[in-house]
């Protein structure tokens, strides 16, 4: 059992909420937390796909309250978001903390019938996929990275297992959940729609190009890439663009959440065909972007920025309207920057730079700034 940095989180919330909702992609682990946790009192799981699990819920007000003793979990919830406005009113009734445990998969109904129904009542964490200071030794870094951080493929040792379960996974999302979200496209276009953001994972997004290479309008590209961010396949980093003096890239960057889901679509399967790839440094950008917003808090805000006369730092991260870090993203141990680091440092008033490289241990590049290893520097930035 991996320890998960979310588990103090979720012991606060269970602890003083009446409601707590964690939310990511399946397979992330959300299930095992939930229902490993040791609570206060008993505890009831539901899954919301399971046929014998949704007979219980036929008259679901009569056997609720039939059990107000017990923390009540609800798995993928997403399926039925007509149960909210119920646990707002049974929350009303008995507001006393760990009432209810829900877990979604995917966010648009979830967030909306939640915001509607259960505002002040629900505290949400988002599960990222396994980080580097929850592995520590068990999982290698370079494992992780090559092979994508759901827990199954990640503990796996077998390559033949991890492409067939990325194979699994990924045809769920496109024939089953997706659909079952509202998306309305044919599955192959979703497909193909994935496949041709895992060849541009990194890029500055460009709905025109999208739109022009999949003969789709720009509308339907949007609402595509909606449903796969909202269900947790892609993550999109905004452009910081506060400075109108500045002739800015506002677009934002588009990344895939997870390595392993982007290694199976670009036919990437071990450390030759990944380093053999034009998308290796790229992918390791995603690997640590994805590393560091699994530590942040969830109102911590990350950016990049960049002008048009070449001014740029790969990753800005923001608390409190404050600057808690900037870096640099470098697939290399002995990393080079360019004077667009510097006059980035300048336009911000960042006073210090950190370097991310694959190495381990941190060292002074110049005085204000540090080439420091990933892991090194999530432990620096956790709360």
């Amino acid at each position: 059992m991996i320890r998960r940095h979310l588990h103090k989180e979720f012991a606060f919330s269970v602890s003083n909420f009446p409601v707590t909702g964690i939310i990511g992609p399946r397979q992330v682990g959300k299930t095992t937390l939930a229902k490993t946790f040791s609570y206060e009192k008993p505890f009831l799981y539901l899954d919301l796909e399971k046929l014998s699990d949704l007979n219980k819920l036929n008259d679901p007000e009569l056997f609720l309250t039939s059990i107000p003793d017990h923390t009540i979990i609800l798995d993928e919830i997403q399926h039925k978001p007509e149960l909210f406005p119920l646990i707002r009113s049974l929350v009303d009734e008995q507001r006393t903390p760990g009432r209810f445990v829900v877990l979604g998969s995917a966010s648009p109904e979830l967030l909306k019938q939640s915001s509607e129904s259960l505002a002040g009542r629900i505290n949400y964490i988002e599960m990222y996929p396994l980080n580097l200071l929850e592995v520590e030794d068990r999982i290698p870094k370079e494992s992780l990275w090559i092979n994508g951080g759901f827990p199954e493929p990640a503990l796996s040792t077998s390559k033949k297992f991890i492409q067939n379960w990325y194979r699994s996974f990924i045809n769920s999302y496109i024939q089953r959940d997706l659909p079952s979200l509202g998306l309305p496209a044919n599955p192959n276009v979703s497909r193909q729609m994935l496949m041709m953001m895992a060849s541009l994972n990194g890029a500055t997004l460009n709905y025109s190009m999208l739109a022009k290479s999949l003969g789709l309008s720009i509308p339907t590209v949007k609402t595509y890439l909606s449903f796969f961010t909202n269900a947790f396949l892609l993550t999109e980093l905004p452009s910081w663009y506060t400075n109108i003096k500045k002739r800015l890239v506002k677009s934002p960057k588009m990344y895939f959440r997870d390595n392993g889901m982007l290694h199976y679509l670009l036919g990437i399967s071990d450390r030759e065909s990944l380093f053999g790839n034009i998308a290796v440094g790229t992918s390791w950008e995603s690997f640590v972007i994805h590393q560091v917003k699994s530590v942040l808090n969830i109102d911590d805000e990350i950016y990049y920025y960049r002008t048009q006369d070449g001014a740029e730092i790969d990753l800005l991260i923001r608390r409190e309207n404050r600057w808690l870090a900037a870096a640099e993203i470098k697939l290399s141990l002995s990393p080079k920057l360019t004077k667009g680091s510097y006059l980035a440092m300048g336009d911000l008033g960042v006073e210090k730079l950190f370097v991310i490289t694959p190495g381990e241990g941190c060292y002074a590049y110049e005085a204000n700034i540090e080439v420091i290893g990933l892991r090194e520097f999530l432990k620096k930035i956790i709360d």
